[in-house]
């Protein structure tokens, strides 16, 4: 049986700074990176939450629910997370956090002037199957603006952070979604070289739709190799 090669395609990842994304120039590295050698205890653990998953925590429709539904649009968001070879990775702790349909964090630094809603948390979790497979219940979130440049706006995303057997395995990406005219004016996702930024975007799907409930979206992950999900570093 022949094996293929598949490299990782570093040109495909986002640069550690980026002029037109300007707090970059802030936190990203000026100096060649040092290696630190890893033990048994940083590649075993700690390991966050994989065995305490509640079975609200990944429908943020329910998750914060104080006295009635969160406004907005729901949708459904699932996907597989899948290796180099595209085989299903099972057991990742996927986490999300998003803004609310109005565009607003549950954070006290986000404090922008738009409504906060006491029915939405923002956040979920939830541990993929035997198939790599995940879903979220959720509100598709708003646009925001966030200061980077004159009349600078957030398109609709959502975070994802994945973590695998330990602290150390974690990779942090954002979702978009398709046919948003915000991403030509995003500078975090034109700062992903043309041709992988496009795997940051969701594809809509009628098949995951609910009739009358919610809008479906499929969003796979690809954690390595020639077709990587680009990862925020």
């Amino acid at each position: 049986m022949s094996i293929t090669y598949k490299p990782r395609d570093w040109a495909s990842q986002p640069h550690f700074i980026d002029s037109g994304y300007k707090s970059t120039a802030l936190r990203g590295p000026t100096k060649p990176l040092i290696p630190i050698p890893q033990s048994l205890s940083e590649l075993t653990g700690p390991v966050y939450g994989h065995e305490s998953v509640g079975p609200l925590d990944n429908d943020l429709t329910r998750n914060a629910r104080r006295d009635g539904e969160p406004l907005g649009e729901r949708i459904i968001v699932t996907g597989r997370v899948l290796d180099e070879d595209g085989r299903p990775v099972p057991n990742t702790l996927i986490e999300i956090w998003q803004a609310n349909a109005a565009g607003r964090y549950i954070h006290k630094a986000d404090q922008h002037d738009a409504p906060i809603d006491p029915n939405f948390f923002g956040g979920g979790r939830c541990v993929t199957d035997a198939e790599g497979r995940y879903m979220f219940y959720t509100i598709k979130p708003g646009a925001y603006p966030w200061g980077n440049h004159h009349n600078a706006w957030r398109p609709n995303h959502i975070h994802f952070s994945l973590f695998g057997p330990s602290f150390l395995t974690r990779l942090v990406t954002q979702m978009y979604f398709p046919g948003d005219p915000l991403l030509d004016y995003d500078p975090i996702y034109q700062s992903v070289p043309a041709g992988a930024r496009e795997r940051l975007v969701s594809r809509f799907s009628l098949d995951v739709t609910q009739p009358g409930f919610a809008l479906g979206y499929e969003f796979d992950i690809v954690l390595r190799g020639r077709h990587q999900t680009p990862m925020e570093e």
